[in-house]
């Protein structure tokens, strides 16, 4: 699952091998951005993996904080939610990149 929020874009995964089981594999390509939704989390740096920073969390803490995200979701446009100018820019290239995607999908669903 790709999250992008507001403090960071992340990638939650099962743990391989445990694909049903208690904790979840929480991914991110930059310092940080575990931490902004789970701060308690014990961050390991891998200088040669595709993510960076990945972290261990209890299933039910990830879904806790995901609910707590919703719960205290006001902004009404997620880019201007962004205080980080790299950060923002990345997230408008992947804006971009998944417009182009819908466009796509919308001719070739059209086309018989």
């Amino acid at each position: 699952m790709w999250l992008f929020l507001p403090d960071g874009f992340l990638s939650i995964v099962a743990v391989k091998g445990e694909e049903n089981g208690p904790t979840l594999l929480v991914r991110a390509r930059a310092a940080g951005h575990i931490e902004a939704c789970f701060p308690a989390a014990e961050v390991i740096t891998t200088a040669d993996a595709d993510y960076r920073y990945r972290a261990f969390v209890p299933r039910e803490q990830v879904a806790a904080a995901l609910a707590e995200q919703v719960r205290q979701l006001s902004y009404t446009n997620f880019k201007n939610a962004i205080s980080s100018d790299a950060y923002h820019d990345a997230a408008l290239e992947a804006w971009g990149v998944m417009h182009r995607f819908q466009g796509q999908s919308c001719s070739s669903a059209s086309k018989p």
